[in-house]
């Protein structure tokens, strides 16, 4: 796959605040990219930079093989941007807004109207088109500004926290179509997100932390690395904590089931092999995400979102 986000080396400065320090990586084409950082870490002033609405200290960006600093109006129909903030006319009903940012791209009359059903029913916001946009809830507004974001076809969509304030069944719904958009019509996404099982499901994961890329590779190659999986014991002979306290497994207790941290699962089978005869029932955790984010910058990625 070609690599259609390149950056190389990107600073930004904020007097003494160094937002982005001097940061590389690369997106490639069809893939679903997850970008990962606390707030305040660099990953929105990068996304700014991206968009054309921050100017960089240093460093080169390139998009779809552009650059950045004399190629704009090449690439912004290339992108769809979903901000954190919404971006649309609280005052406008869906239909107007969506119509009008249609027409920015040029997409007019029928072909406008085929593409508003076809991402109406999709996003399944056919119902509220009449509504003003400020009327909406957080999780309708949502889907309308993934809409607006997706009007024009872009080959690359920027996606900045998109599913905060999504129910469940709503985010599902999200995730299911711009997978489709993916398979079906190569679109690269780039994500920021809180939900650790979003990152879990991309192509490759970049943790930034105070401007600097600290970790970079697929999820499981950095679960591999950075996570411990678990057993989690939950019926067990009376004698079974003396039993691995003498065999040196060290174990927490923790609302009446005992756990263990293995580094890898051959560690696991083994343990669960040799005190097979106490342990009555069981399951084995794989390490996630959050242990990976936990690990890599020693912070907490939820204590962000409380």
């Amino acid at each position: 796959m070609n690599n259609i986000i390149e950056i190389k080396d990107l600073k930004k400065h904020f007097k003494e605040v160094k937002a982005v320090d001097g940061i590389s990586f690369c997106v490639k084409e069809g893939q679903l990219f997850a970008f990962l950082g606390l707030n305040g870490a660099g990953k929105s002033t990068t996304i700014n930079i991206i968009c054309n609405l921050l100017e960089k200290d240093g460093g080169e960006v390139y998009i779809d093989g552009l650059s950045i600093d004399d190629n704009m109006q090449k690439i912004k129909p290339r992108l769809g941007v979903v901000f954190q903030e919404n971006s649309l006319d609280v005052r406008l009903s869906v239909y107007d807004n969506l119509k009008y940012r249609a027409g920015i791209y040029g997409l007019r009359g029928k072909a406008f109207e085929e593409r508003l059903k076809y991402l109406a029913d999709r996003l399944q916001f056919s119902d509220i088109l009449k509504r003003p946009f400020g009327k909406l809830s957080g999780g309708q507004q949502r889907r309308i500004d993934i809409a607006r974001a997706l009007m024009h076809s872009p080959k690359i969509l920027i996606l900045d926290e998109p599913t905060t304030g999504l129910d469940p069944n709503t985010r599902i719904t999200v995730w299911e179509f711009l997978n489709e958009l993916r398979k079906d019509m190569g679109l690269t996404i780039l994500l920021t997100t809180h939900y650790m099982e979003e990152a879990g499901e991309a192509d490759y994961v970049v943790i930034i932390d105070s401007g600097k890329i600290v970790a970079s590779d697929t999820p499981n190659n950095l679960k591999n690395q950075y996570a411990y999986d678990f057993i989690k014991i939950y019926e067990y002979s009376p004698d079974l904590k003396e039993r691995l306290a003498d065999g040196e497994v060290e174990f927490k207790e923790e609302s009446g089931y005992l756990i263990i941290e293995v580094k890898e699962i051959a560690k696991a089978k083994e343990i669960l092999t040799a005190y097979a005869q106490y342990i009555n029932d069981f399951e084995v955790i794989k390490g996630k995400m959050d242990n990976v984010f936990l690990n890599v910058t020693g912070k907490q990625l939820k204590e962000e979102i409380k």
